[in-house]
């Protein structure tokens, strides 16, 4: 049982971030912002593999001009889900000239090291904060390795060059992280954003240095924080280190928001990164979102395709209808479905799971039995067991989920 560290609540447009909260799947759009259809497609595309809050780039006056098309063009579609400003250098004028977008963004995420140095980064710092307080908005400090305020870095380096026992520079850098994020929110509140409007990120590209951050800042304040390697990479490298530094801090109860920022494949699909992030916060088993697949690997007594291909095919199918079902039945998110190989664990497994089915491995009888709840349902056999199969799955959920109440 994984406890969770208790923080401030944020609300962000309805959705809760912190404390009892479920942990919230957000990721990016990487189109041009100043292109309103496109993006507004995207953020419709990423919202319905699953994420909760969609960050956009806002870098340029027709990138702030395009928010409130973009806000209006989702609520169009029946969209609701929340857009963040990602805001880098430039924010404070954007807000200024195009207040519009400020009031059409749900909240604001500013990186303290690209606001600016001395006097004039602070006022960019001030105004922004202001903009937020007057527009009820939610802003997240976001802290990163490679933008990081210099002048705290530097700071700090002096100091430390002032002690009996130095740190080493690695210590002090990740210290420089903590403290600029903590700082910065102090800032926030002593210029009037209160403390439940703030969300703190620290993010790094390596996985032992984003434990070690995570760990130190979630010791030093109550604000809810969000997680993710700045820079994960390129499909199973972007994946594995992804879910070695999360799950390690989220096992701790450390973790508020999570995004998985994986490169995509040239003209990828943008949307894994989210099924990425839902599958690794279900199988931690602390939030469900779709019917979890249970497959063997296969070996030398499963030479047939079969049990691959339904597996692949079940999974996708499964995931495709929960745009349906998850209006319709409660707790469908929950089922368990097993496709399994071989006589081995075949059985066993789809005895465990809600349904399951055990395909014939190399040699065995060509019947593949279908349990449901540990007992046999079905025997299927011939060349069309998969759709049978399938058809078995959507009449257990229609048996088995309670239908949701239509008022």
């Amino acid at each position: 049982m994984i406890t969770r560290r208790q923080t401030l609540t944020v609300q962000v447009d309805g959705i809760n971030i912190g404390s009892d909260a479920p942990i919230v799947v957000q990721s990016m759009t990487n189109t041009d912002t100043a292109d309103a259809f496109a993006t507004a497609m995207q953020v419709k595309k990423l919202a319905d593999a699953g994420s909760e809050l969609v960050r956009i780039t806002v870098n340029t006056p027709q990138a702030a001009a395009a928010v409130p098309e973009i806000r209006l063009r989702l609520d169009d579609m029946g969209y609701t889900v929340p857009l963040i400003g990602d805001f880098h250098f430039n924010g404070d004028r954007l807000l200024k000239d195009y207040p519009a977008c400020g009031k059409a963004l749900a909240k604001y995420r500013i990186n303290p090291g690209n606001v600016g140095k001395g006097n004039n980064g602070d006022n960019k710092f001030a105004f922004m904060i202001h903009v937020a307080a007057e527009n009820n908005k939610a802003v997240r400090i976001g802290v990163n390795w490679g933008s990081l305020d210099q002048s705290v870095a530097s700071r700090l380096m002096d100091e430390n060059r002032n002690l009996g026992s130095p740190k080493t520079i690695a210590q002090v850098m990740q210290e420089a992280l903590i403290t600029s994020a903590l700082e910065s929110a102090g800032k926030a509140v002593e210029l009037g954003l209160p403390e439940n409007k703030i969300v703190l990120s620290c993010k790094v590209s390596h996985v032992q240095d984003l434990i070690l951050v995570y760990q130190k800042l979630a010791s030093q304040c109550r604000y809810p924080l969000h997680l993710g390697l700045t820079e994960a990479g390129m499909g199973s490298k972007g994946i594995t280190a992804s879910a070695a530094a999360l799950a390690v801090l989220l096992q701790q109860g450390i973790g508020d928001t999570i995004r998985i920022s994986l490169t995509p494949e040239p003209n990828g699909d943008r949307s894994q990164e989210v099924i990425v992030a839902q599958e690794l916060l279900q199988s931690m088993g602390l939030r469900d979102f779709v019917p979890q697949v249970t497959a063997c690997p296969g070996c030398g007594r499963t030479s047939s395709v079969l049990f691959q291909e339904l597996a692949r095919d079940i999974q996708q199918h499964l995931r495709h209808k929960m745009s349906e079902w998850k209006g319709k039945y409660d707790g469908v998110e929950k089922l368990k479905v097993a496709v399994m190989g071989c006589v081995v664990n075949g059985p066993g497994e789809s005895k465990l799971a809600n349904i399951g089915i055990s395909l014939p491995g190399s040699g065995e009888t060509p019947v593949a039995p279908v349990y449901a709840d540990g007992e046999r349902i079905a025997l299927l056999k011939g060349d069309n067991m998969a759709s049978k199969f399938m058809q078995l799955v959507e009449n257990y959920v229609h048996q088995r989920y309670i239908k949701k109440s239509s008022n």
